[in-house]
């Protein structure tokens, strides 16, 4: 939901007046896009408190971009999640999450006929 923009003075309840707040709320606005509120959270909380995120961002010192040659790109400094092994053997997993992604293809075909054809019964 978009904020309303404010009238008056535009300055933020604690009184200061920074000049940039509505882009900053504009911009988060259309980084949130779609995803539910209760998910973005997680994401604003790290972007206010610089908190690092393995997989989607770090702050980082510049002795650690200089020891890169000042290469920017994000991959070498945010690295990635931390996976927990569960164990199962790499092939073993693909076949077994390949054969359970073939099956629920085939139920979504059988739902998208079934919905269909209540869809016609219905006059639509």
């Amino acid at each position: 939901m978009a904020r309303q923009k404010k009238t008056g003075n535009n300055k933020s309840s604690n009184g200061a007046n920074l000049g940039f707040e509505e882009k900053l709320w504009q911009a988060a606005d259309k980084m949130r896009g779609h995803m539910d509120p209760a998910e973005y959270k997680h994401v604003v909380l790290g972007l206010i408190f610089l908190k690092d995120i393995p997989g989607f961002c770090k702050s980082t010192a510049t002795e650690e971009i200089r020891a890169h040659g000042y290469v920017l790109t994000p991959g070498r400094y945010v690295g990635a999640e931390d996976i927990e092994d569960d164990g199962e053997p790499f092939d073993a997993k693909m076949k077994r999450l390949t054969a359970k992604l073939v099956a629920q293809f085939a139920e979504s075909a059988r739902l998208e006929i079934l919905i269909k054809r209540n869809l016609k019964g219905i006059g639509f």
